[in-house]
């Protein structure tokens, strides 16, 4: 899942003026905006981050109008926790989950106002779909804002393209909900379709295995058997002759003749090698 690291965002249009950006990062939290008043942005911490703008009909003019931190790691402030919690699809009891592959990633720990405790509660729930066509950022749109401690090209508040409801049907983080859901609670709903969510794919790279190679595999078969030949026939020569040290080992004596073999072998390839840089023996006319 590290290949779906780095801040992503999705778009809810309310109305012609008002619209949300949700940014996350699953790996990580984001990263502060350089020179933006703390204020207008997520505090430390964050990893999923809410932001309403408005434009100003009267010269076209979008800005700000709140942010809201749906979940992160807030330990220093307010002792609010991430608790992600991982639920697969495979065996849940909900029927609407019987016919989806992946699993469904439950992260906690927003409020807003961030620091009134009687603020609403936030949290962000993403569906991980497995689909084996994509990586999961088709249609990605990164966070191109000026970073801290680094330098992308700038992006502007006022130049950020809108994406409608048609154009998020081809990406592969897509938006489902941002509602009101219980009498205090507020939950960010997305959807990711990935490899990465398919069985094998989660956690590696693009092994298909997920895991290791068959040449891994192939070295642990082979020195399994190898010790187990060893084993068996010591304990055979043990049991059956009263062998001891070296006699307990089955071939011991073509075992201990190996380093004296590889020895001879080096010897004789640089030999083999030495001669042929020479001419046969015949001298220059």
């Amino acid at each position: 899942m590290f290949r779906l690291g780095g801040p992503h965002s999705v778009h809810l249009i309310e109305t012609s003026i008002k619209n949300w950006t949700f940014t996350l990062d699953i790996c990580k939290p984001l990263r502060k905006t350089k020179n933006l008043p703390d204020q207008d942005e997520c505090p430390n911490g964050t990893r999923v981050c809410g932001i309403k703008y408005v434009t100003n009909i009267a010269d076209n003019r979008t800005v700000q109008e709140y942010v809201v931190p749906i979940a992160g790691e807030y330990t220093n402030s307010n002792g609010r926790n991430l608790n992600p919690d991982v639920t697969p699809f495979k065996g849940s009891d909900s029927h609407s989950d019987t016919e989806k592959e992946g699993f469904r990633l439950t992260l906690n720990g927003g409020r807003y106002p961030f620091d009134d405790r009687k603020g609403m509660e936030q949290k962000a729930i993403i569906e991980f779909l497995c689909d084996p066509s994509t990586d999961g950022l088709q249609g990605d749109e990164p966070d191109k804002r000026e970073k801290e401690e680094e330098q992308p090209e700038k992006h502007s508040l006022a130049s950020r393209d809108d994406h409608d409801d048609k154009n998020d049907q081809k990406k592969d983080l897509r938006f489902i909900s941002y509602k009101q859901e219980t009498d205090n609670l507020k939950t960010l709903r997305l959807e990711w379709r990935t490899k990465y969510a398919c069985p094998g794919k989660r956690g590696s790279g693009d092994s298909a295995s997920g895991g290791y190679g068959f040449f891994f595999w192939f070295i642990v078969i082979l020195f399994l058997a190898i010790a187990s030949y060893l084993i068996f026939g010591s304990w055979l020569n043990y049991n059956r002759y009263g062998a001891r040290g070296w006699d307990l080992v089955p071939h011991g004596d073509t075992i201990r003749d190996i380093p004296y073999v590889m020895k001879d072998w080096g010897r004789r390839v640089v030999n083999t090698v030495q001669g042929s840089g020479s001419r046969g023996g015949y001298s220059a006319v």
